[in-house]
């Protein structure tokens, strides 16, 4: 609400002069009189109404009895510039009367203040800061009169006169206020004066500040606590996509400020955060209800007083957005208008909300429904209220002119004045007398849930525990001193730490108490209405919920789903998505041997080196053992390969023997013809030895016979092109002796020979450095290779070094013998199959290099097969034409011919 305070000069400078007095009056306290302070306010006229009882000790007490009327509150843009406060408020009359049962439980106690009367004065602040400040200003200085000067933002059209108030000594101590920012005005203003401040309904967390607010104390949990509970109920319940409303006061910024501090890193985001006004609460009540219906978060948390509330809820039942979960702050959750309110039900089922704890006090009701106007004729709110409840007045003399309350003659006059009648005091029935409370069922008398009743009741207790140690009490008598020093009583309050009539240990933590809450749902009936369902309860930093009895939004025990982005699967990870809250966000599939085995995992982490990720990226499994077996479809198809090249090396090895005296079988050495196959076919058979799983003698043995068997082969074609060449130099004359050093003894030798170098080098090299078998792990991805090892590289260079040196040899002599002048020159057919075996291993070396796992041992292998092949069919193929197909050709004559 907006109040602008004209100040006129002499007033002003009489508001300092009477505040300095205050000050000095209250802090000396140099005898019994104390100086009374006289208040000048400009906050209008509050109502000169209050509660009373004498005592030796009297306690001051603020509450918000009376509120503006609702024909304003509908719109606060267009409220009047002073409205009077005439509504009676039922429940903070209950909590009035709670203080007044507990002084009076108190007086009748024998051993908590004994022989020490305790009294009380009760004032109402109406929801006004400035008349809550001024009536705290007038219970501790003790005020006779006040000054009166009217709030208003506009000119001032009102003569009033100053109105006379009963008067009183000053209180020790205030229970009040209400609000955070009422009891922050109130603590700063009586901090200097050490007057202790205990409100029953003020969770702001910045009072709990002893430096800034030494004097205050609080029957009621810090918002700290309440805010870590609903932020830790979205983190228990997975909402990580939230709403936020709040009021736009020190209630509503600090409690979400606790909040996000609170969800920060736990995965929880909120997607807007919208601030309701009371000033402009009509309009910020439409815009925060277009915002929640057009967002995609299905929890909204809302931190607002529920007035405030009850205008955002009818916005929302306007555009029937009844699929969402609220989550309730204490200040909203046990709301009886709300509750019962049919226009919003549909919006409200299934709200879950923080609320004050609620406890009982024994003998309350039975006291609340046996107050009567007659036995507190000077009870002006019992009057009042009684004549609201029943219709009649319980005394003649309540509508005096001297007692009727000035904001209903100015009602009266208001209305009256519209039909040009002038004033009149209308006076209800008198009472019967006959009327009692015992059958009355409303907010005043329902006693089964107390809650801020119950915080008034204790600070009650609190500050006359802390009389009972300022005063010196024992069991029988306290040492009574009338002046009794605001700071001494502030350090008594300091050390409270009592068990209440029912059992419950109470003590101040600062300024704070330990923090207890209940946890309620708004559960629909059979009948169709709303019931408040205790569900759970928050102690401290430990919240207790019974989730199964929780009735959500939806009617069901289902819990709503809030997210903006589905949580991640096992063998995903998020991925954050540019210039968003984190909680909305992709899930990229792990790539191939790293997993994620939990939902919602930032990373995906790499298996072991044994080990490789499933197809599902989920967990990590051995790696199976990959080498070229007999079984599979390469290995099948290279055995089937060999074989066919045994086969045929032994067709025409029986070929040759059967046809072994003919020409063509004789020509060139018989002997080195049959050495040739027999090495061909241990060519075949030995790349047999390159398929199966490794072992340590096979890969010792599958590289020896390799290098053995071509270095045979490849001998023989040597020897047999050093034959040729020899025999057609030994035509020429004089070189007849040549053929003796080149004879069928020498030939043999000379393969030996070459074949036995083979045999050191295999030798030496499996001696120093053999191959063995072992695990590639290198690019296979869930497959580990079994290969063999070279164990040298120099070893397995030499002995195709060696095969080399010899096949380029017998290519040379080979393709200088290709000319002579046979009809039948197997030079020629040498130099064929020696240009393909050449070619086949220079082509070898880098596809060996490059080839994969066990494509490398397939690549050998090939290598291998296709020299062998091509060996066989250049030399042989040609020949077993002639033998089987042109036998006429199968003549010494035709091999002669020229």
């Amino acid at each position: 609400m907006r109040y602008i305070f004209i100040f006129d000069e002499p007033c002003w400078i009489f508001f300092c002069f009477s505040s300095l007095l205050l000050l000095s009056a209250v802090g000396q306290q140099t005898g019994p009189n104390v100086v009374q302070a006289t208040v000048c306010s400009h906050w209008g006229a509050p109502t000169d109404k209050s509660l009373i009882q004498d005592g030796d000790v009297i306690i001051g007490g603020l509450f918000n009895l009376y509120h503006i009327p609702s024909t304003v509150d509908e719109d606060y843009t267009k409220k009047p510039h002073y409205e009077p406060c005439t509504g009676l408020e039922l429940e903070p009359l209950k909590y009035s009367y709670a203080m007044v049962f507990a002084v009076e439980e108190i007086n009748r106690n024998n051993t908590l203040l004994p022989g020490v009367k305790l009294g009380y004065r009760i004032l109402d602040s109406c929801f006004l800061y400035p008349w809550a400040l001024q009536g705290a200003m007038s219970l501790v200085g003790g005020d006779t009169h006040s000054c009166n000067l009217t709030a208003f933002a506009g000119p001032i059209e009102s003569n009033e006169q100053p109105v006379v108030r009963a008067g009183g000594l000053p209180v020790p101590m205030i229970i009040g206020a209400a609000s955070s920012t009422t009891s922050i005005m109130m603590s700063s203003t009586l901090g200097p004066l050490y007057v202790p401040v205990i409100s029953y309904l003020s969770s702001c967390p910045c009072l709990s500040d002893r430096l800034k607010y030494p004097n205050f104390f609080r029957t009621i949990p810090s918002d700290v606590y309440q805010a870590w509970a609903m932020a830790q109920l979205a983190i228990r319940f997975h909402w990580t996509w939230i709403g936020a409303v709040v009021a736009n006061n020190d209630y509503g910024q600090l409690a979400i400020q606790v909040f996000q501090k609170e969800i920060f890193g736990k995965g929880v985001c909120l997607e807007f955060i919208e601030t309701l006004k009371t000033e402009t609460i009509v309009t910020d009540a439409k815009r925060a209800a277009l915002t929640i219906q057009a967002s995609t978060a299905r929890v909204i948390l809302i931190f607002c007083w529920y007035t405030e509330v009850k205008k955002l809820l009818l916005e929302l039942a306007k555009r029937n957005v009844t699929d969402r979960q609220f989550l309730a702050s204490e200040a909203w959750s046990t709301s009886d208008d709300l509750l019962q309110d049919q226009t919003i039900s549909k919006v409200t089922n299934g709200v879950l909300g923080v609320a004050i704890r609620s406890s009982t006090i024994p003998g309350f009701e039975n006291y609340l429904r046996s107050l009567h106007p007659i036995r507190r004729p000077n009870d002006v709110f019992l009057r009042e209220f009684w004549q609201k409840e029943f219709g009649c007045s319980p005394l003649s003399s309540y509508f005096s002119s001297s007692l009727i309350p000035r904001s209903e003659y100015l009602t009266n006059v208001s209305a009256s004045s519209t039909d040009n009648v002038p004033p009149q005091k209308i006076s209800p029935p008198l009472c019967s007398g006959t009327e009692s409370l015992e059958n009355v069922e409303n907010h005043f008398t329902d006693t089964s849930q107390l809650r801020v009743a119950y915080n008034v009741y204790l600070a009650v207790y609190a500050a006359a525990h802390a009389l009972h140690s300022l005063l010196s009490c024992n069991t029988h008598t306290c040492t009574f001193q009338k002046n009794i020093k605001h700071i001494e009583l502030l350090q008594q309050l300091n050390k409270v730490n009592i068990t209440t009539p029912h059992g419950e240990r109470f003590y101040f933590q600062g300024a704070d108490i330990p923090a207890m809450y209940d946890l309620v749902n708004w559960q629909k009936q059979p009948e169709g209405q709303l019931k408040l369902v205790l569900v759970g309860r928050v102690d401290g930093f430990n919240i207790h919920l019974n989730e199964s009895a929780v009735q959500w939004s939806s009617g069901s025990s289902q819990v709503p789903f809030s997210v903006c982005s589905e949580s991640c699967p096992p063998g995903t990870r998020k991925a954050n998505r540019k210039g968003e809250p984190l909680c909305c966000f992709d899930c990229i599939p792990c790539i191939e041997g790293e997993i994620s085995n939990e939902t919602g995992s930032l990373n995906c982490e790499g298996c072991p080196s044994e080990f490789w990720s499933n197809v599902e990226r989920t967990a990590c499994v051995p790696r199976q053992l990959d080498f070229l077996s007999f079984n599979e479809t390469l290995g099948i198809t290279l055995t089937t390969v060999a074989a066919s090249g045994v086969v045929v090396t032994t067709a025409v090895f029986v070929l040759f023997f059967c046809n072994r005296q003919t020409p063509m079988v004789r020509a060139n050495n018989s002997e080195l013809s049959f050495l040739l196959l027999l090495s061909l076919k241990l060519c075949f058979l030995c790349s047999l030895v390159f398929i199966g799983r490794p072992s340590v003698w096979s890969c010792r043995f599958q590289q020896a016979a390799f290098g053995i068997s071509f270095a045979l082969c490849v001998s023989c074609l040597l020897v047999k092109t050093l034959v040729v060449l020899v025999v057609f130099r030994s035509a020429r004359p004089g070189a007849e002796t040549l053929m003796k050093w080149f004879g069928p003894v020498q030939q043999r030798g000379s393969v030996f020979l070459f074949t036995c170098i083979q045999v050191i080098i295999c030798t030496t090299w499996l001696s120093i450095s053999p191959p063995v078998p072992r695990r590639d792990l290198g690019f296979q991805g869930s497959k580990v290779t079994l290969e063999c090892a070279m164990g040298s590289l120099v070893g397995f260079s030499l002995v195709l070094g060696y095969i080399g040196l010899l096949a380029c040899t017998c290519l040379l002599l080979a393709f200088l013998a290709r000319n002579l002048p046979d009809n039948f020159n197997e030079a020629k057919l040498i130099t064929f199959s020696m240009l393909i075996f050449c070619a086949v291993w220079v082509a070898f070396v880098p596809a060996y290099i490059s080839s994969p796992g066990k494509y490398v041992v397939a690549v050998e292998i090939f290598s291998i097969l296709a020299s062998s092949y091509g060996l066989l069919l250049c030399i042989f193929a040609p020949k077993c034409f002639i033998i089987l197909l042109r036998p006429e050709k199968n003549t010494k004559k035709q091999l002669m011919a020229r």
